[in-house]
């Protein structure tokens, strides 16, 4: 199982699809946006801009990473035959949704690094260590349900469909989850929807970290409760795939 894993990493680091959504993109939108408001204060909490815009940004980066690296991947794997040679092997059924997860949670690791790399480099963004710490230990954590998405993306779906659907996912729970745009300057609708996505409460967990604070039970709850309904609809998706091939 763990040369699988390994070799399943290898193969999404070699995809080009994968630097540019997962790796250039949030570096990219960090670096323009750090550059034009990163000096600016939140007058609530009192954290500057270009560390808000650390979160949104490594936020991004992970759940599209999550997303881009089971979503077509799986799908392709089914269509090309790859999942009856896998079936044949004595690794057990279970590894294969197991794997993909841990490579999944695994490519989430560039995104966030890089961002916070380039939030100290180029804005001279520092936080206590245990901020840090706990900082990078949630946002990866958090991915899962992102993880989960793909998976069932992947599974129910012809690679032809899957990648616009994880395009649409993935750029939708950053767009209405408040990652790109702050909440206080979207519709009502628009507050009102991000409220209920596992994006909002994923970014809402780091937002308060970043702010010395401990993340808001609702966040945590919203987070774990879409976690477990995604996993559980991901894992029925992935016997069906399975049984089907």
């Amino acid at each position: 199982m763990v040369k699988h894993i390994k070799i399943e990493a290898l193969r999404m680091l070699r995809n080009k699809r994968y630097a540019v959504f997962v790796v250039a993109f949030p570096l990219g939108f960090y670096l323009l946006y750090s550059n034009l408001w990163g000096d600016q204060v939140d007058e609530t909490t009192g954290v500057k801009a270009s560390v808000i815009l650390m979160v949104s940004m490594g936020a991004y980066g992970a759940l599209a990473s999550s997303i881009m690296s089971t979503a077509v991947p799986w799908a392709q794997e089914r269509e090309s035959g790859w999942l009856r040679q896998l079936q044949i092997t004595p690794l057990p059924r279970w590894s294969f949704i197991v794997t993909k997860l841990i490579v999944s949670m695994l490519l989430t690791l560039p995104a966030l690094l890089l961002v916070g790399l380039a939030a100290v480099l180029t804005q001279g963004v520092s936080l206590p260590p245990g901020e840090w710490a706990g900082l990078v230990v949630a946002m990866w954590l958090g991915v899962i349900p992102f993880a989960a998405l793909g998976l069932t993306i992947g599974s129910l779906t012809r690679p032809d469909t899957a990648q616009p659907l994880a395009m649409i996912g993935m750029f939708g729970l950053a767009l209405l989850g408040g990652l790109w745009i702050p909440l206080d300057i979207m519709p009502e609708t628009m507050r009102t929807i991000a409220k209920v996505l596992p994006s909002n409460d994923y970014a809402t967990i780091g937002w308060r970290i970043v702010a010395g604070e401990a993340p808001p039970a609702s966040a945590v709850l919203g987070i774990l409760g879409w976690g477990v309904a995604l996993v559980a609809f991901a894992i029925f998706a992935f016997r069906r795939a399975t049984v089907r091939a």
